[in-house]
């Protein structure tokens, strides 16, 4: 696995250990099993951003801080430049940037995705706490909420519930880019 998976499973470890939960509990929380759990904290595997969020609400600790180690500095603004952000590498199907890294107490997580073309064709779905936003900006991608099945050009978009099971894909021959806005609960 990645060395920057390795270190937020080390991150995730750490903050277990220090508010004294077990594997058990912190699986129970997270609401996956104790097996899965232990994967993600040893980082032999990606650990999807649903379970990062979920960490986000258990710990009270700022996706930035998980992700790179470091706390988001700014409170007044942030300016992220173009193709800059924290790259988030959790799920082979999508490619996240985070664009509010470094903005403290966040209320959103502002990402860009890209949907590389031929990835996801089997609608994997996931799901989390909270709502999303998603803003086409490039490309056709087929999502799926809850069984619905949309279809969504540039300067489409869709407002769900992302405790539905949704998964996306591209619907053409170019990689997806959207903005997606996940509003944790």
């Amino acid at each position: 696995m990645s060395e920057q998976v390795k270190q937020i499973a080390m991150r995730i470890t750490d903050l277990r250990e220090i508010s004294d939960y077990t594997v058990a509990q912190m699986a129970d929380m997270c609401g996956v099993s104790e097996d899965e759990y232990a994967r993600y904290e040893s980082g032999e595997t990606d650990i999807p951003i649903s379970f990062l969020l979920k960490l986000n609400e258990i710990f009270h600790v700022d996706m930035t801080e998980l992700l790179t180690g470091e706390a988001p500095r700014l409170n007044v603004y942030s300016v992220t430049r173009a193709g800059k952000g924290v790259d988030i590498n959790r799920r082979d199907q999508y490619i996240y940037k985070n664009l509010g890294y470094n903005f403290v107490h966040r209320k959103i997580e502002p990402l860009f995705v890209t949907i590389p073309v031929d990835t996801n064709k089997k609608l994997e779905p996931n799901a989390h706490e909270g709502q999303e936003f998603d803003y086409i900006l490039s490309g056709t991608m087929k999502i799926v909420v809850a069984g619905h099945e949309v279809i969504l050009r540039p300067g489409d978009s869709i407002y769900y519930n992302s405790r539905a099971p949704h998964a996306m894909t591209c619907a053409g021959d170019e990689p997806v880019n959207f903005l997606a806005m996940v509003i944790p609960d």
